[in-house]
């Protein structure tokens, strides 16, 4: 009997080298964007793992650290973004903020500190109703000039953009809200009223 553990599939170097030259390298000479495959993409997580076999029965619990599937779903490509690694802080807040205990035992729930930085999910390849799509060229050019295009933004523009769109938002709501609770009181809360003709 064969048993798949998990599918797996790495992007065409074309594809790999096509997302580099549009986002560039990062200090360590890797890409800055790259393309993997959900079950092919593994992160640390520790803690108590409990085995099962085929019935469903329990084999052991482990106290451990293990390679996962990092991203969902697990059947999509995606495109991940270097982070470097003074976004995690450095090596002892990184470990005050990972470190849990089980049974008094010291586990680093993600594993060791990135030192040479990590790649974090950037978007994910599917269609509008969450369907697959298919890593062809076409795909790749696409993203690749949004990522251009990303680059070519100043941060400034961007977070004024973000500001905007949000202080949209909340205008927006308050006068939806408005409207609502406008429209559930009664002409003048409900208090007696007199029409008093036009004087000619």
């Amino acid at each position: 009997m064969i048993t798949v553990l998990r599918e797996t599939h790495h992007a065409p170097a074309s594809v790999q080298e096509r997302l580099a030259r549009a986002g560039g390298r990062n200090r360590f000479g890797e890409p800055n964007f790259r393309v993997v495959w959900g079950w092919s993409r593994l992160g640390w997580i520790g803690g108590r793992w409990t085995d099962h076999d085929a019935d469903g029965n329990t084999l052991r619990e482990r106290i451990e650290l293990r390679l996962e599937p990092k991203y969902l779903p697990f059947d999509r490509w995606h495109i991940e973004r270097w982070c470097p690694p003074e976004m995690y802080g450095t090596p002892r807040e990184w470990y005050q903020r990972t470190l849990e205990i089980e049974d008094g035992r010291n586990v680093a729930a993600l594993g060791p500190y990135p030192s040479r930085g990590e790649y974090e999910l950037a978007f994910t390849l599917q269609g509008p109703r969450g369907e697959f799509v298919q890593l062809t060229p076409t795909v790749v050019e696409h993203c690749a000039r949004l990522i251009e295009f990303a680059r070519g933004t100043p941060r400034r523009n961007a977070r004024a953009a973000l500001y905007e769109r949000e202080a949209r938002a909340e205008r927006d709501y308050d006068a939806w809200a408005f409207d609502l609770l406008d429209d559930a009181v009664p002409a003048l809360h409900g208090a007696p009223f007199v029409t008093v003709p036009a004087l000619l």
